[in-house]
């Protein structure tokens, strides 16, 4: 068996389109422009790449884009004052402040001073809660891609034994809390689950979420199962030459991909989605804080 590749790249430009036909119909008839507003402190190489590409993406659906720059010694009380800023701007629909931030700062403070409907990381405590009661709330943008594409590939996820390898705020407990509300049996893993493999090997649907790199093998996998691999780690790559490197996912992807039924490819999988659904993020608080229809098809 040679697994389908699910082509994450391509759906997020599906992705991209609705979010800029949304955009466009929301500008021409309610002259509202959605507004994502991104904070950075620092000099991190990773980060200055995302935040650019998100602006760049941002700009490209329609949006407005508001970059806020700041040293990394910038001290806790001046980024939240920025922050209330933002959440009183009502140009500004969307904020995100890039993780992660320097040591000194408190991210869970910076993070809970963002207005909960203008959270479009989805990571206030809020939103965190809304989602876990089943209620209407801003979702983390890497689970909502993966349950994008799950719902793409395989429709109905009802009844379908779901393992999520990984118990993180930002991915495994979320992704957890999408897959019970389409009423699939979900079981999360981790370091402390005792035979992770036998555990992997009865799910229908695997989501690797645990940041180590190519751990989940083949003889993990049960066969013709979807495999959703949410890593992306740097490795070496001596067969590149001296000091090279290349982008890995959390599971080896050669062994994988001979038993499941579909999986996707690192690069190239969950990693585009994750902007794609940021900027749809975006779209639906703009929808939210006017009382406009909501874009039935980015969210879940």
């Amino acid at each position: 068996m040679s697994a389908e590749i699910i082509d994450g790249k391509a759906f997020a430009g599906t992705v991209r389109e609705r979010v800029s036909g949304h955009v466009k119909k929301m500008v021409e008839t309610h002259g509202v422009q959605p507004g994502l507003a991104v904070v950075l402190v620092g000099e991190d190489p990773a980060s200055q790449v995302y935040v650019r590409n998100k602006g760049k993406q941002t700009v490209e659906c329609g949006m407005a884009s508001f970059e806020h720059k700041y040293d990394a010694d910038i001290d806790e009380a001046t980024l939240i004052g920025v922050v209330e800023k933002l959440n009183a701007d009502p140009k500004v629909h969307g904020i995100l402040v890039q993780l992660p931030l320097p040591k000194h700062l408190n991210s869970d403070l910076i993070i809970n001073t963002i207005a909960p409907e203008k959270d479009v990381d989805g990571f206030h405590v809020v939103n965190v809660g809304r989602l876990g009661a089943g209620l209407k709330a801003m979702v983390p943008c890497t689970p909502l891609g993966s349950y994008m594409l799950l719902k793409d590939r395989m429709g109905d996820l009802s009844g379908q034994n779901a393992v999520i390898i990984g118990r993180s705020n930002i991915v495994g407990k979320p992704m957890g809390q999408l897959l019970l509300q389409a009423n699939a049996t979900v079981t999360i893993a981790h370091s402390r689950t005792k035979d992770l493999p036998a555990i992997c090997k009865q799910a229908d649907i695997l989501v690797a979420a645990v940041g180590r790199p190519e751990m989940v093998k083949g003889d993990w996998v049960k066969p013709g199962a979807t495999v959703i691999d949410v890593g992306i780690n740097r490795v070496p790559a001596p067969e590149k030459g001296e000091g090279k490197h290349k982008i890995v996912g959390d599971c080896d992807y050669a062994s994988c991909a001979e038993v499941a039924g579909a999986i996707t490819p690192v690069p190239g999988g969950i990693g585009p989605m994750t902007i794609a659904c940021l900027l749809a993020n975006t779209v639906t608080a703009t929808a939210r804080i006017h009382g406009l229809e909501e874009p039935a098809d980015l969210t879940f």
